[in-house]
This record gives C-alpha cells, sequence and structure tokens, in this order.
C-alpha cells in the first residue's frame, strides 16, 4: 500500500469509529502533514482519494470536512443492526453482548420497541439541568461530605418525606443513596449472600438480575411466575426448603418484563412465609410510582417487621436516567450495604443529589407523574390493541396496570430470535424472551416499549412486526395481509 493509501485509510478508520463525526472538519492538510511526517503533497493525494470515494468532501475557504451520509446508508456500514441479527441467528448466544448489541442498534436509530429505557422526552430536563446548573454555581455546598455514603442528608429527607406520602413511614437513617437501582441491587445482594449462594429470582424476570448473580458466582432458582398473580409462593416455599434459597430477588410492582401487580394479601404472605424461614427479599421497585389506577400501590416493605426486606428504588425511570440516582432502604443489612458502597465506589456524586433535592422540594413532582401515568396508560391501550390487530391469531399480550412495558406471548412455533434478527434487518428492535431467563422457556416471547409517541413510524414498525410473526407461522391464521 502506497503512503497516501495507507493515509486515507487511516482517517477513513476514523471516521467509521466515530473519533470524527459527519459534518466534522478533519485535521488540515498542513496539521496532517506535521503529525505524520508526511510531504503536503502525499497528504492531498490522501484527501483526493477519499473525496473520490464519497468520506469526505472540500468546502472552499473552510477546508475538508466528512460527508454526511443517507441515514440508511449510514447504518448500513454501521454493522451494529446487523452483527445484532447474527447474533441471534447464531449457536452460541450471550446475553451481555445480545443486550449491548441490541442498546447500540436503537442509538443507531432503530425504532425503540426493544429499549429498556422510558422515553426521555417525557422527563423535566430543563428544570433539572437549572438546579444543577446553580448549585455548580454555588460550588461551596458541593463538599465530600455530601458524595460519603449514605449520602446527601436533604435528597435522603426529601426520599423519606416521598416514602410517607405513599404510605411507609422510614427512618431516613436506613436510607442510602446508591448510583441508580443497579447498584443498589448489586449491593443489597452482596450483602445477604455469598459466591456459591442460590437466589430465587421470578421467571421470567429482568436480564440484569440474572447478570448480577452471574457475576457474583452465585446460583439460580428459577420460580414460575403467573402473569397476573406474581411469583408462585408454595413453589418459593418449596425451592427454599428442600433447596436452601438464601435470597430472593423479585418485582412485585408492573414487573419487568410482565407488567403485573401483585395483590397486597399476596405481598404480605409472601413476606410473612420468608420471615417464617427467615430468608430476606431484596425488592426491586424502580416502577412504583408509574401506577394507572387512583391509589399507590404498596410495597413488600409495608409489611416488613424484621428487617428481610431490601427495598431498591431509583429516580431513573421518573425523572432521569441520566443522573442516575437510587437508593436502598435494607433493613437489618443496612450497616453491611453502606460499607459495601463505600468500598465499592466510595460515593455517589453529589451534584445530581443535590439537583434532585431541589427539584423535589420545590417543582411539582406529582404533577408530573401524573402526566406520566396518564400518557403510559394511554399508550399501554393503543400498544396492546395495535398487536391485537397486526399479529396473528394465537397471539397474546399482558395487560400491564403500570410501566411502560408490554409482554408478547407469540403463537407456536414461532422463535423470538428470529423474529428479533428480522426486525433489526428492517430497523426495529424488541426485546426477544430469551434473555429474561436461563433457559429457553420464553423463546416465543418479546418484551415492547410503549413509552414513546404513537407516531406513524412506530404503528408501521408494530404492523412489520406482526407480518413477521405470519411469515414466521405457517399454521397462523393472518388478520391482515400486506406485503413487507
Amino acid at each position: 500500500m502506497k503512503l497516501y493509501e495507507s493515509l486515507a485509510a487511516d482517517i477513513a478508520a476514523q471516521i467509521s469509529q466515530g473519533v470524527i463525526r459527519e459534518g466534522e472538519r478533519i485535521p488540515s492538510v498542513r496539521q496532517t502533514s506535521q503529525h505524520h511526517n508526511l510531504s503536503v503533497s502525499t497528504v492531498i493525494r490522501a484527501f483526493l482519494l477519499l473525496e473520490s470515494q464519497g468520506v469526505i468532501e472540500s468546502r472552499p475557504q473552510s477546508g475538508y470536512f466528512v460527508r454526511r451520509r443517507p441515514a440508511a446508508l449510514a447504518q448500513a456500514q454501521s454493522g451494529e443492526p446487523l452483527l445484532a441479527a447474527e447474533m441471534a441467528r447464531g449457536e452460541t448466544f450471550d446475553t451481555s453482548e445480545f443486550v449491548l448489541t441490541t442498546l447500540r442498534s436503537i442509538h443507531q436509530g432503530s425504532v425503540p420497541l426493544g429499549s429498556p429505557y422510558p422515553d426521555p422526552a417525557l422527563f423535566p430536563w430543563a428544570r433539572l439541568n437549572q438546579y444543577a446548573n446553580s448549585i455548580s454555581r454555588r460550588s461551596s455546598q458541593i463538599a465530600i461530605s455530601t458524595d460519603l455514603p449514605p449520602g446527601n442528608p436533604e435528597l435522603i429527607r426529601q426520599i423519606a418525606r416521598r416514602h410517607l406520602e405513599n404510605g411507609l413511614a422510614v427512618d431516613s437513617a436506613e436510607i442510602i443513596v446508591t448510583t441508580g437501582a443497579t447498584e443498589a441491587l448489586n449491593l443489597c445482594l452482596q450483602a445477604v449472600t455469598a459466591p456459591g449462594s442460590l437466589i430465587a429470582v421470578e421467571t421470567p424476570t429482568y436480564y440484569a438480575l440474572l447478570q448480577a448473580i452471574e457475576r457474583m458466582q452465585m446460583r439460580v432458582v428459577e420460580i414460575e411466575t403467573d402473569p397476573v398473580e406474581g411469583i408462585d409462593l408454595e413453589a418459593l416455599e418449596r425451592a427454599i426448603v428442600e433447596q436452601g434459597v438464601a435470597a430472593c430477588m423479585v418485582m412485585p410492582n408492573f414487573q419487568n418484563p410482565q407488567g403485573f401487580q401483585m395483590s397486597d394479601a399476596r405481598k404480605q404472605a409472601m413476606v410473612e412465609m420468608l420471615a417464617r424461614h427467615d430468608v430476606p427479599v431484596i425488592e426491586n421497585d424502580v416502577y412504583h410510582e408509574l401506577y394507572y389506577g387512583d391509589v399507590h400501590p404498596s410495597s413488600l416493605k409495608n409489611y416488613d417487621t424484621r428487617g428481610l426486606v431490601l427495598h431498591c428504588n431509583s429516580f431513573s425511570k421518573t425523572l432521569s436516567p441520566s443522573y442516575r440516582i437510587g437508593w436502598a432502604l435494607p433493613g437489618r443489612y443496612r450497616a453491611q450495604v453502606e460499607k459495601l458502597k463505600f468500598l465499592n465506589a466510595i460515593n455517589t456524586a453529589a451534584l445530581p443529589q443535590l439537583a434532585i433535592a431541589e427539584y423535589l422540594q420545590n417543582d411539582g413532582y406529582d404533577y408530573h407523574l401524573r402526566k406520566v401515568r396518564k400518557t403510559y396508560a394511554q399508550q399501554a391501550s393503543i400498544m396492546a390493541a395495535a398487536v391485537s390487530r397486526f399479529f396473528p391469531q394465537g397471539t397474546s399480550v399482558s395487560q400491564p396496570a403500570g410501566g411502560y412495558l408490554l409482554w408478547v406471548t407469540l403463537p407456536d412455533g414461532v422463535q423470538a430470535l428470529e423474529l428479533y434478527a428480522r426486525a433489526q434487518e428492517r430497523g426495529i428492535s424488541i426485546g426477544a424472551g430469551n434473555i429474561f431467563a436461563t433457559g429457553d422457556a420464553f423463546r416465543h416471547c418479546i418484551r415492547l416499549n410503549y413509552s414513546y409517541p404513537w407516531t406513524p413510524e412506530v404503528e408501521a414498525a408494530v404492523r412489520t412486526l406482526g407480518l413477521l410473526v405470519g411469515e414466521l407461522c405457517s399454521n397462523c391464521a393472518p388478520r391482515i395481509k400486506a406485503n413487507l
């Protein structure tokens, strides 16, 4: 390869990797000549080659810029959706890599039906950023003491008040602020178990819980979970007695992925049963505020009298995922969780804590939540109706009581991974049921995110999914006819 060709290949690689983005100016001829110790004529030949290939373009009096490509071409050249499709069809299946690839495809423009995150357009970004900017100008408030566990005192007070308003009186001294709910869940899991411990989870369950258990070298037992009633308490008790379950991890309110809400009676019965066996339970309650009814749900923590419920929550689903502020109410395990927090991460960033504390104190959080709940409830009905309309007979959908996720059971014989691969090739992301369990019990299920506005693009994506399901199911009776 000649010198100018080698330089052109290096520059093209930087552009492909995103080091230099579309529309951005590349280093000048003189700068490139100096940095690479090449003659000016060699650099010019490399630039002309890139220009002939359509990679860069010359602008008079300005220099060379990365040429903007059509969106479809840019996505095709990125390789991520194709990689995701190849992974879905591959013989080996790595859940972590699969999830990461899916998220990357969403960031590159796929219709985000497979996203685990809510639509960020509903969050009060402007107000939170105003508070953060104001606080940053008062830098004396941001001291190292507010970073250290258990967290900022004013934020802790606001969290305790929020629990009280929702019917749960908590001791503010129990609260430990964390970097999102994921850290809270991981810390609580570490606090109550050890490598080799057996952890009981719902099935299907949120894939991050399975990943955390595997990463900590623990074992998992999956307990059958009804899409309406929740986890099978009799089966859970048998696993405790016969297999020696060390702890449980559950999501009783608007469970991810099925969306159910356990009744108060079952929540109480679960806590009492676990208390009889002295088994702790880690409660993931991140969707607590996203209920559709008139009354907020109870949590397992409401029925805990022995400190065995380790309650985990966050503001990521209601205020801002980018601020990454969560908390734990670890019960009798508080000291262990606080110590682990300090050892694992030392602190939680002070500025997001202070900004959220001021927002909770001064702004209309309840008004914001009512608007979000109304939006999600409406879009849940629209999405469920669209799936029922566009998907073949034999498809069933969950009836979420809150949150923003719909669980879809496909007709017999349809493989979620093959549907995932075909959808990715058409710029649509979905959550394949395979990632929500250790086996293939949910290989015929998918999870859809309905938090985003119902647009013609989203409707077309759901319609396309229904047609793809029809193609994959030779015995399905179609509800609509169209060409892909």
